[in-house]
C-alpha cells in the first residue's frame, strides 16, 4: 500500500517535528505555508487529510480538487473558513480542535475585562502620554467589580471558563445562548436570558463567545450598543465578525461605552485605513485610551499550540487507520 499524504496548508513550516511524530510512520507530511485560496488550488488533490489554520480558506472551489481526502482539519476552534457544507457534499468531514486554548481565551478575555474596569489600560496610555496629575485620577471614576453583572453570549467552553473565574473575583454572570439546554446555569451557578434583548441591558461588561454564523454576524452592532448600561465595557475575544467596529468607535467617541477590548476583527489584518486603527493610534481621539486591541493572540500559549497541532495529528491519524474522526462539525 502506498504512503498517504497529509498536507498542512498554511501557518506552520519545515520540519513539523509534532506532525511528523506523530503521522510520520503512516504518512508523507508537507507544509505548503500558503497565505492564499489561489496558492492552495492545484496542490492538494493527493491528500488524504488537510490541517488548516487560519491564513487560507478551504472553499468549494478548493474541496472541488480533493481526490483522495478523507478529513479537513480545522486546527482551532473557529471553523468558518472551510466551507463544511461544500465538503460535507463530497462526503468529507470537517473537525476542529475545540479545546486547545479554552484556558488561555477565558484568562485573556478576564485579562481585558480587568484592564478597562480597573483602569490599568487608561492609567498606563495617559501617564505615559504626559497627562497630569501622577495620580488614580487618570482612571476616575471607577467602579467596584463586586456585585457589577458581566454578561456572557456563548457559554460554551471558554464562557463557562469566564463565568467560573468571574464569579470568583465577584461578578454577577448573566448569560444568554440559545443553543444550550436548560440546566447548564443550575451547574454553573450562573443566571440564564433567553434572549440578546434581555441580557444587554443589565451587562456593566458584555464579553462575546460566540461562534461566526449568519446569525451572529454584526450581532453587537449600533443598536445593541444602545441597550448596554451607560459607560459599560465591551470584550470580544470570540471572532470578529460578531461586533461592527464603527460602532464601537462611535459609542466610545459619545462615552456610550467606557472601554473596548477587541482580540479579533472583521478583517485580519486590518486595512491601515480602518476607522478603528486610527481611532487607537490617534492620541487625539476619544477611544485612543479606552481602546485595546490586540492581533488575534487571545487563545496563544506555547503549550496551547502544541497542543493544536498534537491534537489535530492524533485525530488524522484516526482516520488513516480506518478509525471515526473526533469532533467532527459537519
Amino acid at each position: 500500500m502506498s504512503q498517504a499524504k497529509v498536507i498542512v496548508t498554511d501557518y506552520l513550516e519545515e520540519p513539523l517535528e509534532i506532525e511528523k511524530e506523530i503521522l510520520g510512520d503512516l504518512a508523507e507530511v508537507v507544509a505548503l505555508g500558503a497565505t492564499s485560496e489561489e496558492e492552495l488550488m492545484g496542490t492538494l488533490s493527493d491528500a488524504d487529510a488537510i490541517l488548516v489554520y487560519h491564513f487560507v480558506s478551504i472553499t468549494e472551489r478548493v474541496i472541488e480538487e480533493l481526490a483522495n481526502c478523507k478529513i479537513i482539519i480545522r486546527c482551532g476552534v473557529g471553523h468558518d473558513n472551510v466551507d463544511s457544507a461544500a465538503a460535507r457534499a463530497r462526503d468529507i468531514p470537517v473537525a476542529n480542535v475545540p479545546d486547545y486554548g479554552t484556558e488561555e481565551v477565558a484568562d485573556s478575555a478576564l485579562g481585558m475585562i480587568l484592564s478597562l474596569t480597573r483602569g490599568i489600560h487608561k492609567m498606563s496610555v495617559r501617564a505615559k502620554g504626559g497627562e497630569t496629575p501622577w495620580s488614580h485620577e487618570l482612571a476616575s471614576p471607577l467602579r467596584r467589580l463586586r456585585g457589577q453583572t458581566l454578561g456572557i453570549v456563548g457559554l460554551g467552553r471558554i464562557g463557562s471558563a469566564l463565568a467560573l473565574r468571574a464569579k470568583a473575583i465577584g461578578f454577577e454572570v448573566v448569560f444568554h445562548d440559545p443553543h444550550l439546554p436548560d440546566g447548564v446555569e443550575k451547574a454553573l451557578g450562573v443566571q440564564r436570558v433567553d434572549t440578546l434583548e434581555q441580557l444587554l441591558p443589565r451587562a456593566n461588561v458584555l464579553s462575546l463567545h460566540c461562534p461566526a454564523i449568519p446569525e451572529t454576524e454584526n450581532l453587537i452592532d449600533e443598536a445593541a450598543i444602545a441597550l448596554l448600561p451607560q459607560g459599560s465595557y465591551l470584550v470580544n475575544t470570540a471572532r470578529g465578525s460578531v461586533v461592527n467596529t464603527s460602532s464601537v468607535v462611535s459609542a466610545l467617541e459619545n462615552g456610550k461605552l467606557a472601554g473596548a477590548a477587541l482580540d479579533v476583527l472583521p478583517m485580519e489584518p486590518p486595512d491601515d485605513r480602518d476607522p478603528l486603527l486610527l481611532a487607537w493610534r490617534d492620541p487625539g481621539h476619544p477611544a485612543h485610551d479606552r481602546l485595546i486591541l490586540n492581533p488575534h493572540g487571545a487563545w496563544y500559549c506555547e503549550e496551547g499550540l502544541l497542543d493544536a497541532r498534537a491534537k489535530a495529528c492524533l485525530n488524522a491519524r484516526r482516520v488513516l487507520l480506518g478509525e471515526r474522526p473526533h469532533n467532527v462539525v459537519n
